[in-house]
């Protein structure tokens, strides 16, 4: 008698689905899927690539298109336009289909060879994920990596979400945590807050700073510097209390500076004096007022653009 097979008793494999964002890097895409190709005896799961091309200029989605032809495990969605590297995330994230999810930057500065200790430690149970943080910033310019620097100090200090210095978006995750990030469909993202913020136990690997293996990176100073601030604006109110104390100083100061004319008034028998200080006196108010309107502005505008319910990205073509 033949013994009948129950389907479901068979243990299915488990996949790690890879999410890389991509905009610009034909010179780095066939580099970049050759050495996780060669780590695949290592890994305990097997890869499914999820290429995100953020509305490349160059030949980036025909590179892909002919990956995805060669291997079954290749996919690819391709942006009608540039909406940005955090678009690019969650984009990949929801084609993700494995129970495990790792997300990697495709120019190789995230070191391949920690990814079979990474998915080893998230698949033992005793994390829900396991990321990647800078050891050192050698290679990068020494005013960049001070301003990088004081920006986790600060926005540790200001927000309740704690980020680590040099935290990078290189991780494996579970799928219960990765359901949890995309349970916010907030349009204006900051990526590195969020995974904090969803909480789950995370663990981080340390490595030294590497330079990229081919092309050049999309990230000026000024994009950084955007960034920064839209980190802010999403995981810290504290600016908005430093206006408050701004106001509670002007006014004080408002009040010190009436009392002392007044006196003088009085004393020396001389109103018409005292036209450099009203005038100075009107530009400190001024510019404080000018200060806050830009900081509540910011905000405003991170509400208006929310309220509009636009998509986070618009897909072009994929497979």
């Amino acid at each position: 008698m033949t013994e009948k097979i129950d389907k479901y008793s068979i243990e299915k494999p488990e996949v790690l689905s890879l999410v890389v964002p991509v905009h610009n890097e034909e010179e780095t895409i066939q580099t970049f899927y050759d050495t996780l190709s060669a780590l695949k005896d290592k890994l305990t799961a097997t890869i499914q690539y999820h290429f995100v091309d953020d509305g490349s200029t160059d030949h980036t989605l025909s590179i892909l298109r002919e990956l995805a032809n060669r291997d079954e495990n290749v996919h690819y969605i391709s942006f009608s336009r540039n909406f940005g590297k955090e678009a690019g995330l969650y984009a990949g994230l929801q084609q993700t289909t494995g129970q495990y999810v790792a997300v990697m930057d495709v120019d190789l500065q995230d070191p391949p060879e920690l990814l079979p200790q990474m998915l080893q430690d998230v698949q033992s149970g005793d994390y829900d994920a396991v990321g990647t943080r800078r050891a050192d910033r050698s290679g990068e310019a020494k005013i960049r990596s001070w301003f990088s620097a004081q920006f986790y100090v600060w926005m540790n200090k200001i927000s309740e979400t704690q980020l680590v210095d040099g935290a990078r978006d290189y991780r494996v995750m579970t799928r219960q945590m990765v359901n949890a990030i995309l349970s916010m469909s907030e349009n204006q993202r900051f990526s590195k807050g969020i995974f904090s913020w969803v909480g789950f136990k995370t663990k981080y690997i340390p490595f030294e700073n590497r330079e990229r293996v081919a092309g050049s990176t999309s990230w000026s100073f000024w994009s950084l510097s955007k960034y920064a601030i839209a980190g802010i604006v999403s995981f810290s109110t504290f600016p908005l209390t430093i206006i408050t104390g701004l106001g509670f100083l002007s006014f004080g100061i408002s009040l010190l500076s009436a009392a002392f004319i007044v006196i003088r008034a009085l004393a020396y028998n001389n109103s018409a004096a005292g036209w450099p200080s009203i005038v100075t006196i009107i530009l400190f108010i001024g510019g404080i007022q000018l200060l806050s309107l830009g900081v509540i502005g910011r905000y405003i505008a991170a509400i208006f653009l929310e309220s509009k319910h636009r998509p986070i990205y618009i897909t072009r073509e994929e497979k």
